[in-house]
Formats: C-alpha cells, sequence, structure tokens
C-alpha cells in the first residue's frame, strides 16, 4: 500500500517521512478507514463524494486516506473536495483553494456567510455551535445536490463519537451518537464518516507529519465552558489513568445487547419466559478479549 522509490503517488503524499513510524501510522488509517467503509457499507460503484473540509486535521487526514484509496483502486467513486467558507472573522480564504489547486485535487469552494446570521441570533455569551452547525449542514447538502454528489463525507473521528455518546447520556438522557452512516430526513443524500475507527491523536500526528496547512478551528471564539470540551476533558483524564479506554469504549458501541438495556421499545420485557435462549441470560457470552 506504501509508496516506494519506483512507485508513483498522489500529490497529497509528496514529502511523506520515510520513517517505519510513520508508515505505520499511514497504514493504520488507510486499514481502518477501508474497514469502516466495508462494515457500513458506505460505498457503491460510481457514487460520488461530497468530501468536507474545514482545514483541520481531521478534513486533511480524511481527505488524504480516501484519496489513497481511490488512487489504489480500493475505493470505486469519485471524491469532490469541498470548503464552506462560512465568514468567520479571520478566516484564511485562501489556504485551502491554493493547497487543493497545487495538489490537484478536485474541488469547490463556497462562501455563505453564516457567521453573521449566527451572531444576530445568539446573545452574546450564548453557545453558537448548534445553529453554526445546522447552517452548514444545510448548506453541505445544498452543495451535494447541485454536484450530483450521493453522499457527504464528513470528517468525525472515533473521539468525536464517543463524546457525542457521552454528551447525550449526560445531557441528553439517551443513548446515542454520531453513526458511521446515515440518511438524512430528505432521504436523498447519505452523510458518512468513514474515520468513525480512526483516533484523533492519529489524525494529529498524520496532518502534522505531513505538513498541512492547518487552519485553526477557533476562528470563531472557542468558547471553553461547552459541554463537549467538558467531555473531552474526562475522556482525557480515563486514557490518562487507563490507556486504551477510548478504544474499549468505542468497541461497546458497536457491541449493543438490547436485552441488557432497559429500553421496552428494543426488547420485549413483559414476553420473557423462563427457558429462555442463553442470548437473554442473566449472563451473556463475554467477547473474546474481554476482563
Amino acid at each position: 500500500m506504501l509508496d516506494d522509490e519506483s512507485c508513483e503517488i498522489h500529490p497529497l503524499f509528496h514529502g511523506a517521512p520515510r520513517s517505519t513510524e510513520f508508515r505505520k501510522l499511514r497504514k493504520r488509517l488507510v486499514q481502518q478507514v477501508r474497514e469502516a467503509i466495508d462494515t457500513y457499507g458506505m460505498a457503491r460503484a460510481g457514487d460520488r463524494w461530497l468530501v468536507c473540509l474545514s482545514g483541520g486535521k481531521d478534513s486533511y487526514t480524511l481527505l488524504a486516506v480516501l484519496t489513497e484509496l481511490k488512487w489504489r483502486g480500493l475505493l470505486p467513486v469519485d471524491l469532490l473536495a469541498c470548503n464552506l467558507d462560512q465568514g468567520q472573522p479571520g478566516f484564511p480564504a485562501t489556504v485551502l483553494p491554493e493547497f487543493l489547486t497545487l495538489m490537484g485535487v478536485p474541488h469547490r469552494i463556497e462562501y455563505q456567510d453564516t457567521y453573521s446570521v449566527v451572531t444576530a441570533k445568539i446573545k452574546p455569551g450564548g453557545t453558537m455551535c448548534s445553529l453554526c452547525s445546522r447552517l452548514r449542514r444545510g448548506n453541505l447538502y445544498r452543495i451535494a445536490r447541485e454536484e450530483g454528489c450521493s453522499t457527504v463525507v464528513l470528517g468525525h473521528h472515533r473521539d468525536d463519537i464517543l463524546e457525542t455518546f457521552f454528551m447525550n447520556l449526560f445531557h441528553g438522557g439517551r443513548l446515542a451518537t454520531m453513526p458511521p452512516r446515515l440518511l438524512n430526513e430528505d432521504g436523498d443524500l447519505f452523510v458518512a464518516r468513514p474515520l468513525a475507527l480512526v483516533a484523533e491523536a492519529d489524525c494529529a500526528r498524520f496532518a502534522r507529519d505531513m505538513g498541512y496547512p492547518i487552519i485553526p478551528c477557533d476562528l470563531c471564539g472557542s468558547q471553553e465552558g461547552l459541554q463537549r470540551a467538558q467531555v473531552k476533558r474526562l475522556l482525557d483524564d480515563w486514557e490518562s489513568r487507563t490507556p486504551g479506554r477510548r478504544q474499549v469504549m468505542a468497541r461497546a458501541l458497536m457491541n449493543v445487547r438490547p436485552s441488557h438495556l432497559c429500553d421496552p421499545a428494543l426488547f420485549d420485557f413483559a414476553r420473557l419466559m423462563r427457558g429462555e435462549p442463553a442470548a437473554f441470560s442473566e449472563n451473556p457470552p463475554q467477547l473474546k478479549g474481554e476482563p
């Protein structure tokens, strides 16, 4: 999968470090993205994907790995990179178009001043993220339709998915998170998250080692008291105390047992009878590797 001296590579990977550590990182990213695409049935031959870029470490990693898979003939879809400039103060509007042009990546840059809309509706000190996200998503759906894309591809990684799960648990009163793949409310577009199995730290290392021009994520003012920031600090603390906890928790989201939760809409507890199959017993079989 990786380059050798005689192998042609995509411009996105020119200058890639030759170290064994980086090559292992790149191989792991490719394998995890392939696994997510296959596991959740994201790709269909002939589809066109709108790959959404913010200019952060995650979206650069997403674009690079998807481009590598397509370059190697392992992803049978067309890719169109897209950046939505939302009018945040200080946004470096030339960075992404210059980078994408230099790299030979097909792209569309769209300007929509949603920042002014958000600041007009949200009182000073209020949380802007929810409204900003809705406006961004609406514009991305519109662009996908205009470009004939079947799928809007986002750069959310494993840690984003875990943080959303705990936000819903602590503040929303439900067990839910961002799924790796979903159908939008209108039923005409898929949303896919190919980085669903990828750790945030790996995205950061990859983008840093490749020297991609990172656009900071605090252009609209990072609000330190946000619930997501609090959950992230909690997960960081757990991970520091017991390395590998994030991976265990991520695996749990793929190992749901409705009979061992409390939702009667998912499992008919009232009809349980003695002699039920072992899957519904008090002590179900453990997964391989579970303590």
